[in-house]
C-alpha cells in the first residue's frame, strides 16, 4: 500500500494533468506537434478528428452498451452526437439491433462501431454479417478486435479478417478495444499502424500519469484514440437507498470525470453508457465547461470514495492468484452489476469462464496473496462476485 504522502502526490498529478496537457506538447520525453484543442460549435458541441480515418466526431459519443431506451439514442443523436459504439455481444446480441433501429434515419450522418470478441477470421467475419444484418447497414465506420490485452491476441488471422472486410467496403476503419495490457497494446499498435485506425482504451482520472503517455504515444502515431470507462466504475448508476449510496453517489462526479477525459488532447473521443435522459443532459454539458479546480477537488474525493472498490486495471495483479483467478477481469464484472446496474451483463461475463475458475471460492483461503496496491479489497470484491453471479 502507498503511503498517503506518495497518494496525495498521485492524485496530484493525474488529476492537474488534463488542464496543462492543453497548454504543454510534452509529456515523459514525449515530443510532436500540439493537437488542437476542441473547437466549440452552435448547440453546445466540440469536435476532434479521429486520427487518421478523418473523422470529425464530437467528443463526446455514446456507449451504447447498457442502453434500453432507444429514444435516448434518437435524442442524442438529435442533439448532435455523431459517434455511437456497440458491439456484437452487448445485451445477448440484442444491442445492435435496437441501435440500427434508432438511427436508421440518421445513418448516413453519423459514426457506427461494432466490435467482435471472434477468435478466428471466419468467426469474425461471420460476426461481421450479423451485426450489418441487425444494424440495418451495409457497413460500420470502425470494426474492433474486441478485449485485446496481449499483442499475441492481435492474431495475424484476424487481421486479416479485417483487411477482407475493408477490402468489402464492409467496414471503413480498423480498430482494437483493449480494458488492461495498455503498454502492451499501446505498443503493438504503433508497430502495426499501417493496420490499424483506432484504439478503444479503458482510460479516466484514477490511472497512472504513465497511462497519459501511452496515450500520447498512440495519438502522435496517427491512430484515433476513443476512451471508454471514463467514469471510472459507472458509478453515477447507484441512487438513494442503495447499499453503496452513502459511499459512491456523489454529486458532479460523473459529469468531472468526463471533462477530465475530454480536456486530454489526445483524446478524440469518449463513449461514456448513457442510460436516461438526465445522464444525457449531464454529458452534453462536458463539452461546454471547462475542468476546473472544483473538478479536481470532486474526483480527488471520489478517488478516496472508491478505492476500496474500483480496479484500475493496471496489471499489477496478473497471474498473482495461486488459483489461477484472472482478478481484474472478476472484478470488471463485479463493476457492472454494482456501477452499471448490470447484473445480467456481470453474470453472463462471469459465467463465460471456465468451470475451474468459476468453482473457486475465495472464502475457502486462508489468507489473500494478491495485494492491490491501490487498496482495493481484493478478496472481499471477488467473494462478493462469487457470490452474486455464481
Amino acid at each position: 500500500m502507498k503511503d498517503k504522502s506518495s497518494r496525495r502526490d498521485f492524485l496530484a498529478l493525474g488529476l492537474a494533468f488534463p488542464a496543462s496537457a492543453v497548454a504543454s506538447t510534452s509529456f515523459s520525453g514525449l515530443t510532436g506537434a500540439p493537437a488542437p484543442k476542441p473547437a466549440l460549435q452552435s448547440g453546445g458541441l466540440s469536435y476532434r478528428v479521429l486520427g487518421k480515418t478523418g473523422m470529425k466526431v464530437t467528443t463526446v459519443g455514446f456507449g451504447c452498451m447498457i442502453t434500453s431506451d432507444p429514444s435516448v439514442i434518437e435524442k442524442a443523436a438529435d442533439l448532435g452526437i455523431n459517434y455511437f459504439d456497440t458491439a456484437r455481444g452487448y445485451q445477448g446480441g440484442n444491442n445492435e439491433r435496437m441501435v440500427g433501429a434508432a438511427l436508421k434515419a440518421r445513418r448516413n450522418s453519423l459514426f457506427v462501431s461494432t466490435k467482435t470478441g471472434a477468435g478466428t477470421k471466419q468467426e469474425a467475419l461471420d460476426h461481421l454479417e450479423t451485426s450489418l444484418r441487425e444494424l440495418g447497414t451495409d457497413h460500420v465506420d470502425v470494426w474492433h478486435l474486441h478485449g485485446k490485452g496481449r499483442a499475441s491476441q492481435l492474431t495475424d488471422d484476424l487481421m486479416e479478417a479485417q483487411r477482407v472486410a475493408k477490402q468489402q467496403g464492409k467496414i471503413r476503419f480498423c480498430g482494437v478495444s483493449t480494458h488492461n495490457g495498455h503498454a502492451e497494446i499501446a505498443k503493438t499498435l504503433i508497430e502495426k499502424k499501417d493496420h490499424f485506425d483506432v484504439w478503444l482504451v479503458s482510460y479516466n482520472f484514477t490511472m497512472e500519469p504513465a497511462m497519459q503517455g501511452l496515450v500520447e504515444s498512440v495519438a502522435k502515431a496517427g491512430l484515433g484514440v476513443v476512451a471508454m470507462k471514463v467514469m471510472a466504475g459507472g458509478f453515477r448508476r447507484v441512487r438513494q437507498g442503495d447499499k453503496l449510496f452513502d459511499t459512491l453517489k456523489r454529486e458532479g462526479a460523473m459529469l468531472a470525470a468526463l471533462k477530465w477525459a475530454i480536456k486530454d488532447p489526445n483524446v478524440h473521443t469518449t463513449i461514456p453508457s448513457i442510460t436516461d435522459m438526465e445522464q444525457l443532459e449531464e454529458n452534453m454539458r462536458a463539452m461546454t465547461s471547462p475542468f476546473g479546480k472544483s473538478d479536481e477537488t470532486l474526483l480527488a474525493a471520489q478517488l478516496e470514495r472508491i478505492g476500496p472498490l474500483y480496479c484500475r486495471m493496471c496489471g499489477q495483479c496478473d497471474a498473482k492468484c495461486p488459483k489461477g483467478l484472472p482478478v481484474a477481469d472478476m472484478l470488471r464484472y463485479l463493476s457492472y452489476a454494482d456501477g452499471y446496474g448490470q447484473y445480467g451483463l456481470g453474470r453472463e461475463s462471469f459465467l463465460a469462464l471456465p468451470a475451474e475458475i468459476r468453482d473457486v471460492r475465495c472464502g475457502d483461503c486462508t489468507y489473500c496473496s494478491v495485494r492491490c496496491p491501490y487498496g482495493v479489497k481484493v478478496a472481499e470484491r471477488l467473494a462478493r462476485a462469487q457470490d452474486l453471479f455464481a
